[in-house]
């Protein structure tokens, strides 16, 4: 195995050719980029994709200026492969990343990998050796909690703080990752006011509403209509907890975008808003107590490939390029679609040597509402938290407007018209036998091409414990 310094060494050295290829030129017309990853948001859970309760009038103004897509996935369930995606273009499990990154040992028992190579070719690393400045803050989770470098070596002029320190930060506060995305957003303005010359790329990856959480009082008074037993009830209420963390999370970013705005920013920043994944589990034991993130009118939560575990929201803007007020039912697009699209409006070639697996989107970004060109495939090999409504089959494809989902070894076929079918309670599959067997052929053929690996006894299995007579 290589050590890690050579990794590094690799990295650095495939960036500097691929810099010497495409010189840095003056580039005050090519877009900055501000990446902003929410942390277990589900679909549901902004006023603009319907939440009744939850207030988030900073991003609701940022869809209507610019364009809210209802059709975006992302393609891990959990957090380290829907990283991975976003930053490589590539399906995370080539990289044996299956699930999150965790201890040495936790990930060698799951077959995964340590880290994410830093040698692999990403958005950061193309970005900057075409002249961009590249920032990265907050959670990164692609494998420093198990030993793997710094962000710096995949490409970054500039790291703020992630998420070492736990839940309660490096300092030991309690409140840190309720008030982490006001120290994230003010590390961000420091690095934009440090480019006035050059375009940037920014990824701000918060860490809510990713449990544990605990809101300050001042956070939670918004909801304290949703205490039980009243304002003076010793306990607050899980939706008191999760709504008050995701309005202060709008808080900060509408912070971050008027600031932007106010330098004259606007016509030149593409602001992409998502999240990784769909809404914890209340299950969880970390999620307890604040467990109530909406998945919307979708089946399934995070670790599930139903539509709640990997459709999330995604709000686009680019003043005088982006269409303001704009709704995207139609077009299917996804995290592997990131690196080449923004490569693609940056000007940036990406080498035949690094194989993608999504596809350019700058076309419906822009406004043109078209079908995907490629499929989307995803794979979970781990057991399901929750009701067994959730607990989806390890494998999914999306083509078209057909999704199916099967276990590896052929059973548990599910086939769902996502035109109509919103809920996924229609199972399609004996009614269009020759559909279902052609993407089940094609989804176990592209399962085939994937590392080799353990999978839970229970992965892929509807888990309930009926009753039984007793003998």
């Amino acid at each position: 195995m290589r050590s890690l310094m050579g990794m590094i060494l690799v990295g650095l050295f495939a960036a500097a050719e691929l810099a010497a290829q495409n010189p840095a030129e003056p580039m005050r017309e090519r877009p900055n980029f501000v990446f902003i990853l929410a942390d277990d948001l589900g679909w549901g859970d902004l006023g603009c994709y319907g939440h009744p309760h939850i207030r988030t009038p900073n991003l609701d103004r940022l869809a209507s200026q610019g364009t809210l897509f209802t059709q975006f996935y992302v393609n891990g369930s959990v957090c380290s492969p829907s990283r991975c995606a976003f930053f490589t273009g590539q399906y995370p499990a080539r990289h044996r990343i299956h699930g999150h990154y965790a201890t040495v040992q936790q990930n060698a028992a799951r077959g995964m990998s340590q880290f994410l190579d830093p040698a692999v070719l990403n958005v950061a690393s193309l970005l900057r050796a075409a002249g961009y400045r590249t920032a990265h803050i907050g959670k990164w989770h692609l494998g420093s909690q198990s030993g793997g470098p710094d962000p710096r070596a995949y490409g970054f002029d500039f790291v703020g703080s992630t998420e070492r320190g736990g839940a309660n930060g490096p300092a030991g506060d309690p409140y840190y990752r309720a008030k982490s995305t006001a120290l994230f957003v003010d590390e961000a303005l420091e690095f934009i006011r440090d480019q006035p010359d050059r375009p940037f790329y920014l990824q701000l990856w918060t860490l809510v509403p990713h449990a544990t959480l605990n809101p300050t009082p001042e956070q939670m008074e918004p909801y304290q209509a949703f205490r039980p037993g009243g304002r003076n009830f010793p306990h607050a209420s899980a939706a008191e907890i999760y709504y008050a963390s995701v309005t202060d999370l709008d808080t900060q970013i509408g912070r971050l975008i008027r600031e932007l705005d106010a330098m004259g920013l606007a016509e030149k920043t593409i602001i992409f808003f998502s999240s990784d994944n769909g809404p914890e589990d209340i299950h969880i034991r970390n999620a307890g107590h604040s467990g109530v993130g909406s998945a919307g009118p979708f089946r399934g939560r995070k670790r599930s490939l139903y539509e709640g575990g990997v459709r999330v929201p995604a709000i686009l803007r680019w003043t005088g390029h982006v269409p303001a007020g704009r709704v995207d039912n139609e077009s299917v697009w996804a995290a592997v679609d990131w690196l080449p699209t923004v490569c693609r409006l940056a000007g940036v070639t990406v080498p035949d040597h690094h194989l993608l697996d999504g596809e350019p989107m700058d076309d419906v970004w822009l406004g043109q509402s078209r079908p995907r060109r490629t499929k989307l495939y995803w794979e979970w090999r781990f057991r399901i938290a929750g009701e067994p409504f959730h607990h989806s089959p390890q494998l999914a494809i999306r083509d078209g407007y057909w999704k199916l989902y099967v276990n590896p070894d052929g059973s548990r076929l599910e086939l769902y018209d996502m035109r109509t079918d919103h809920m996924q309670w229609n199972n399609l599959a004996e009614k269009y036998p020759e559909v279902a067997q052609r993407l089940k052929e094609d989804l176990l053929a592209w399962a085939g091409t994937l590392p080799e690996g353990p999978r839970d006894p229970g992965a892929g299995k509807v888990h309930y414990g009926w009753p039984a007579a007793s003998r």
